[in-house]
């Protein structure tokens, strides 16, 4: 078994995995796996610039992951830093690639979206790939802060696509108004915008990636996952509870309704809600139910895994 680590650092949320693994049969054993809401794609949309609070925040979390890593012996060799669509986006991404460097030694890849792609259908369906119970091809769904990516595959990828309809993203174009308040609930007009901006992302991926041939809609990231404890009424967020759970379009569908018309305090008040999601979640979950509708599936198996363990299995293959 070779200890390895992987750190995802994406629009709203930055995880690190620190595992055994052994490539030969396939099994990893968890040694840490933690994740920190640091929001660094705050205001990108609107600036092209990532904010000095938020690259704060992101380094602050990368001076804890620095002392994990180090606890557990994983030398910088097996170690890959990847960052998604926030310091893909944004002007002065200089500055971030510069303190990733100084405090874990590595340097932070700006990965593009399709690599994104395949990385998130690793980790997501090396489990299920061996059970005669899952229907193929596999369209997994990773939800994420700036964008949302789409992979089809069966043993291997072959379609995928990046789309910039990410739950912070979204939330920050169509529901938050010039003092950066969020709309609380949100307006009919403000939804209507947003479903309309979701829909024309689709109809982009759809050019790419047949959505109505999965055989297996995978749904991944803090999104997905926090919609599942709530379909399964969780009195605290349980990974272990949440992985493989499988969720039909219509609980999605009352859920995300709820959300839509609960207010600040309500969405805080749910027992598995994560602080830094309150505010995003009903765009999050927005994206899921209109992905299911239009990909014409009704049901989605939820996984904590995701491309945090596809980056985890590429250390190892390199």
């Amino acid at each position: 078994m070779t200890t390895a680590a992987a750190i995802d650092c994406g629009t709203n949320s930055i995880r690190l995995l620190v595992a055994d693994a052994d490539p030969a049969t396939g099994q990893l054993v968890e040694r840490d796996r933690r994740m920190e809401i640091v929001r660094l794609g705050q205001g990108v949309d609107r600036t092209g610039r990532l904010a000095p609070e938020a690259l704060d925040r992101t380094l602050a979390a990368c001076r804890e992951y620095a002392a994990v890593v180090a606890a557990h012996g994983v030398t910088p060799d097996r170690l890959r830093f990847a960052a998604t669509s926030a310091s893909r986006d944004a002007e002065n991404r200089a500055d971030f690639v510069r303190g990733v460097q100084e405090i874990l030694g590595v340097s932070p890849e700006v990965i593009t979206g399709d690599e994104e792609a395949a990385l998130s259908f690793t980790g997501a369906t090396r489990e299920l790939a061996g059970r005669p119970d899952i229907a193929r091809p596999f369209l997994v769904l990773d939800i994420g802060g700036g964008s949302t990516e789409f992979v089809l595959g069966d043993d291997r990828v072959t379609a995928a696509r990046s789309v910039d309809i990410g739950c912070v993203r979204l939330t920050e174009r169509h529901l938050t108004g010039a003092d950066g308040a969020v709309a609380d609930p949100p307006s009919q007009a403000a939804r209507a915008a947003l479903t309309a901006d979701i829909d024309a992302a689709l109809e982009l991926a759809a050019e790419r990636v047949p959505l109505t041939e999965a055989g297996t809609l995978v749904g991944l990231a803090g999104s997905v996952t926090t919609v599942a404890a709530m379909a399964l009424e969780l009195p605290e967020y349980d990974p272990s509870a949440i992985h493989h759970a499988v969720l039909e379009r219509e609980r999605v569908r009352r859920i995300t309704e709820w959300l839509w018309s609960a207010d600040h305090a309500a969405r805080a008040a749910v027992p598995a809600m994560h602080p830094g999601r309150v505010d995003v979640i009903g765009a999050g979950a927005l994206v899921l139910l209109r992905v299911m509708e239009r990909a014409e599936v009704s049901r989605v198996t939820v996984s904590e895994h995701d491309i945090l363990d596809g980056l985890l299995w590429s250390v190892l293959a390199r």
